[in-house]
């Protein structure tokens, strides 16, 4: 059992998620004992998508990484639990791969697990280069959260690495397809009244793609907020 598994959502990068692999193995070799990534390659059928090729052929030539390739049945959410599924370590960090958030958290967020003896540590965006009107979606969306789940520990609920022990995560029971799966992992979390944890982190702007967050990805955010306060009523 690795000490750490690293779930890398690489939906639509193409060869840029190359960059990103690279510099994330250097890091794991150099500070944790063991360790593996499986790359999280889904695509849309009838797209043009070279990703499942491409994370395909990263995890052929190296022992330590494993691809998840499959026709896409949901957005992030269901990405996010189709390479969480596959992960074996004892420590479980969920991470986008288009470089807005460094790779370098991967280290921060594990040994702050692994030191403190806490069950999920996150991170949130102190610092921010994206845009204007997606820094003041989210600061709206973080707002309503907290007033909706009140005593979340979590500054910025969609923020990420998200890492998780083997052993929470296996107590949770992760439904959502979408872009909520971020808060259901901190709804489950306060829940089973996790250990939990947030350190800062700088964002910056994706360089090769504009975001995947638009209206209606607003709109179903607060489709699913309602929809899991009324579930929490009745926990």
């Amino acid at each position: 059992m690795p000490e750490i598994s690293v779930v890398i959502l690489c939906f639509g990068a193409g060869k840029k998620i190359y960059n990103f692999v690279n510099k994330t193995v250097k890091l794991l070799d150099k500070f944790v004992e063991s360790w593996e990534i499986v790359l999280v390659g889904n695509y849309y059928k009838g797209t043009e998508d070279k990703t499942p090729e491409i994370v395909r052929k990263i995890a052929s030539e190296h022992e330590h990484i494993r691809a998840v390739t499959m026709p896409k049945q949901g957005r992030m959410g269901w990405d996010a639990k189709s390479g969480l599924k596959e992960a074996a370590g004892k420590n479980i960090c969920l991470i986008d791969g288009d470089e807005q958030m460094s790779y370098r958290d991967i280290i921060r967020v594990y040994r702050k697990i692994t030191r403190n003896d806490l069950d999920l540590v996150t991170t949130y965006r102190a610092v921010r280069y994206d845009g204007l009107m997606r820094r003041i979606t989210s600061f709206v969306y973080n707002l309503l959260f907290k007033m909706l789940f009140f005593g979340i520990q979590s500054r910025d609920i969609n923020s990420k690495p998200k890492i998780l022990k083997k052993e929470a995560y296996a107590k949770m029971e992760l439904e959502s397809n979408d872009w909520f799966l971020d808060a259901e992992i901190m709804i489950q979390a306060r829940r089973l009244k996790l250990k939990i944890a947030e350190i800062p982190a700088k964002f910056y702007k994706c360089r090769y793609r504009e975001s995947f967050v638009d209206l209606n990805s607003v709109f179903e955010f607060l489709k699913n907020m309602s929809i899991a306060r009324v579930k929490e009523m009745f926990k």
